[in-house]
């Protein structure tokens, strides 16, 4: 008989836009929440939209209840400060926005049984892990 050797430890899914890009809001929110509930944490290189994150904390709330040992996520984003950048250096950064999205932004989403804490400021996000 076979023993099953499971690795214990911190598990990353670093996740570029381009992965999710085609996607829409129902099934990168499903497919965020799969690799939450594989106790995954997920590294976003980008930003969700505001009706994206709605839907992941809606449909979060909703699991918690039925899924078994599931305490719901913890989310943060950390963005460059623009406010010291000049006005041209602004616009261009509007308009790679709008062309390509918001992809100067990094997102973390993990399970709340792992991620106990989540400490950020404009240029660092520390993770308090249980």
């Amino acid at each position: 008989m076979e023993k099953e050797n499971k690795i214990k430890g911190l598990r990353i899914h670093v996740m570029q836009f381009s992965e999710v890009r085609e996607m829409g809001i129902a099934e990168r929110v499903r497919k965020i929440l799969s690799l939450v509930l594989g106790n995954k944490i997920v590294i976003f290189h980008g930003r969700l939209r505001a009706e994206e994150e709605a839907r992941l904390i809606e449909d979060t709330m909703a699991m918690v209840d039925h899924v078994p040992n599931f305490k719901g996520i913890e989310l943060a984003v950390i963005e460059p400060d623009m406010r010291r950048e000049s006005i041209f250096m602004k616009m261009r950064q509007g308009i790679a926005k709008r062309l390509v999205g918001d992809n100067s932004a990094l997102t973390i989403i993990g399970p709340a049984s792992i991620i106990k804490e989540i400490k950020k400021d404009p240029r660092k996000i520390e993770l308090l892990l249980s």
